[in-house]
């Protein structure tokens, strides 16, 4: 979803994607061996002017009940064009399944803007 706000420049992109889906298929974050951090690049429907804010937060954690629940959940790498949603978990925690729900914010080019070169 975009959303250009009242201010010509301001607008908010959101979104929620899987950022993965593991445990039917014994994936490592399930069975608590190998690679623990999962990354899943998100594209913006309209770049911004400048990298914008973006938070994350979890829309779906679905986590093993008899380890510990340890887990990061960030956004790097933003660019004007998008960013990645990284999720990391570690030690004996077990992970079957992780949706980040996503918002950016920032300035948006205008029509009126002039770009002189």
């Amino acid at each position: 979803m975009f959303m250009r706000l009242s201010g010509p420049r301001t607008a908010i992109s959101q979104g929620d994607v899987e950022v993965f889906s593991e445990f039917e298929e014994g994936g490592e974050m399930w069975t608590g061996a190998g690679g623990r951090e999962r990354r899943i690049h998100v594209t913006f429907d309209n770049a911004y002017s400048a990298p914008p804010a973006v938070f994350v937060s979890p829309s779906l954690m679905d986590m093993h009940n008899e380890g510990a629940y340890r887990a990061e959940l960030v956004a790097e790498d933003i660019t004007c064009a998008g960013f990645d949603v990284v999720f990391r978990t570690w030690s004996d925690s077990r992970v079957a399944r992780v949706r980040a729900a996503w918002m950016a914010m920032g300035e948006m080019a205008y029509e009126d803007d002039w770009n002189i070169d």
